[in-house]
């Protein structure tokens, strides 16, 4: 839709590229391609997915597994530990998989200092990053993910305030268009997967910035895939939804 990657058409995906789906490996194999064939034209930022613990448990080490071997799955891994937590956009866009953060006054500085090339802990910035939630509601919050927080819009107003930011852009959530602009218009969630675990039947969307960097969604429905089903390589204990 938005024409293929390219140095002066760069794309960036912000994380959960595995799991529930089972074409996982593939969606790796191709945005490594992309990456491989020129490092400028596409830019992979982590998910909370991208770690050892919910790729056993939400398919993705199964896929792994039945398609190629325990090498390759541990290689995988290895570059997940290894992808970027978040950009900045043209000074005025931060971009990361989840939301903000547990403790006050986190800056750009502190991000930039955080040791990204492990598993992903329980608590702290880098846990924050890959599964915070926002919330319409002011303040702090208990996340009903059990991990993490969900921050209100006060919380992104200051953060985005004391960083020199204009917005958050944030996945990590269906939503039914693909895309929602959350209370206070400073953070927005994406979300790129259409009719997500093949029974949702929301749309897909992503952002196009231009050099103003106002963001226009661009929204797209599924096609379909060859006929294997959404978690067929997960663990049968764990179909739940996080």
């Amino acid at each position: 839709m938005n024409g293929f990657p390219s140095k002066s058409n760069p794309y960036l995906f912000n994380g959960d590229f595995v799991d529930r789906g089972s074409y996982s490996a593939e969606v790796m194999l191709i945005l490594m391609a992309w990456k491989l064939h020129d490092p400028a034209c596409i830019f992979l930022n982590r998910g909370n997915h991208e770690s050892n613990d919910l790729t056993k448990m939400y398919g993705f080490e199964g896929e792994v597994l039945h398609k190629y071997c325990l090498q390759t799955f541990n290689l995988f891994m290895k570059m997940f530990n290894h992808l970027p937590l978040g950009v900045v956009l043209n000074k005025k866009v931060m971009v990361v998989h989840g939301g903000l953060f547990s403790n006050d006054g986190v800056t750009l500085n502190d991000i930039q200092k955080i040791e990204r090339r492990r598993a992903v802990p329980q608590t702290g910035i880098m846990c924050d990053i890959l599964w915070s939630d926002p919330s319409p509601l002011d303040g702090k919050h208990p996340s009903k993910r059990g991990v993490s927080i969900e921050f209100g819009p006060d919380i992104s107003k200051k953060f985005l305030d004391s960083n020199n930011l204009n917005l958050l852009v944030r996945s990590h959530q269906n939503k039914d268009e693909g895309y929602e602009v959350e209370r206070g218009d400073q953070v927005i969630t994406v979300f790129s997967a259409p009719n997500y675990c093949d029974q949702m039947k929301n749309k897909g969307a992503y952002i196009l910035f231009k050099e103003d960097m106002i963001p226009d969604f661009r929204k797209f429905d599924a096609v379909p895939h060859p006929n294997v089903p959404c978690m067929f390589y997960a663990k049968k204990s764990n179909f739940m939804f996080r």
